[in-house]
């Protein structure tokens, strides 16, 4: 015969575990968060991290002893309330020592006929990730004349993770391509880990394909791969509008990057849907790398090309290489690529 007592004890030490295990987990994400966002030198971040560790162990520890579960529970759950109100102030900002590269978000106003002013757009001459000619200027679209959106992704680790980028092609052969990217302070770099916790702010960059592409091709070398995109020239006005709409929203509401939930690719799914309502989410828009196999699926890529052939000759590195920054590389860089002949939208409709 099983004594209650001993099932009350057994009860106690599995409530007790599972609170332990959710103590560890959720500790994992403090002390994350205080390394990346506690202001301060190295050892003072090591120091509260490490008596973060030391405080939640000990609840956890508490947790099993008679007559202290309730009193180590009230003290990590007031522990997360203090960590909870530190994080609530910690506010993205408009103003901060930015790198070169993304010192200014894009900016656009539009006449009555169509015509878009766009500020700021990104013109760089780059040697080396550190070494570049810098240049913002001011241009002039008349978006009855646009002709085509190109999907480019940029692979920099690995088949899942890339950075998304689309092109916007004009009758007269001009692209202005727009990224979404994190808006890093001056000697930053990107870590995938820290935009999980209030690292960075997100921009948007308006640039030159022979700026914001062949820094990728050519200088970082990155695998980066084009994609025409099928798109009515409604929705492509639409589109374009929706990224100086976003960036002006940016200026005003500045908001932090989220390596999953904010970011290159959630944004421009966030944009299209709200210019193609219904339009289905996937896994596939949270692992960037697999967007090109998203959009083909619902039939948005070159039409009757199978998937595998569009990204065998969508990869464009050769092109960029052999043409560098020279005049013509957009149409270089497209050259074999099925679909870039004809025009994004139906000419015939």
């Amino acid at each position: 015969m099983v004594r209650p007592g001993w099932l009350a004890s057994l009860w106690h030490w599995l409530i007790a575990g599972v609170l332990a295990l959710l103590i560890v987990a959720s500790s994992g994400w403090a002390v994350l968060a205080l390394w990346y966002r506690l202001p301060g030198p190295t050892v003072l971040r090591y120091g509260v991290a490490g008596l973060w560790i030391i405080a939640a162990l000990a609840c956890c520890m508490g947790l099993f002893l008679k007559g202290w579960p309730a009193r180590a529970l009230l003290g990590y759950l007031a522990m997360y309330l203090v960590l909870g109100i530190w994080w609530w102030t910690i506010q993205p900002a408009t103003e901060r020592d930015w790198a070169p590269d993304v010192a200014h978000i894009v900016s656009g106003t539009q006449e009555d006929d169509n015509r878009v002013t766009v500020k700021n757009v990104r013109n760089f001459q780059w040697r080396t990730p550190q070494d570049f000619d810098e240049r913002w200027e001011t241009r002039h679209y008349d978006l009855d004349q646009l002709r085509s959106v190109d999907l480019l992704v940029s692979y920099w680790m690995g088949p899942a993770i890339a950075h998304t980028l689309v092109s916007f092609g004009f009758d007269d052969g001009r692209y202005l391509t727009f990224s979404v990217e994190i808006r890093k302070e001056r000697g930053e770099a990107f870590s995938t880990l820290g935009g999980f916790f209030k690292e960075y702010e997100v921009s948007i960059i308006a640039a030159d394909e022979r700026d914001i592409v062949r820094v990728r091709t050519n200088t970082r070398s990155e695998d980066v791969y084009l994609y025409r995109v099928q798109m009515p020239k409604p929705v492509m006005q639409d589109l374009f509008r929706a990224y100086l709409d976003e960036a002006h929203q940016l200026q005003r509401e500045p908001r932090y990057y989220n390596t999953l939930t904010s970011n290159c690719t959630t944004l421009v799914y966030a944009m299209m849907k709200r210019i193609v309502p219904g339009l289905p989410f996937d896994y596939r828009l949270l692992l960037s790398g697999y967007l090109p196999e998203y959009v083909h699926s619902v039939g948005a890529l070159a039409p009757g090309v199978p998937f595998a052939e569009l990204k065998a000759k969508g990869h464009i590195n050769a092109q960029a290489l052999k043409t560098n920054g020279a005049d013509g590389f957009s149409a270089r860089i497209r050259e074999g690529i099925p679909g870039t002949d004809t025009p994004s939208y139906d000419a015939d409709n």
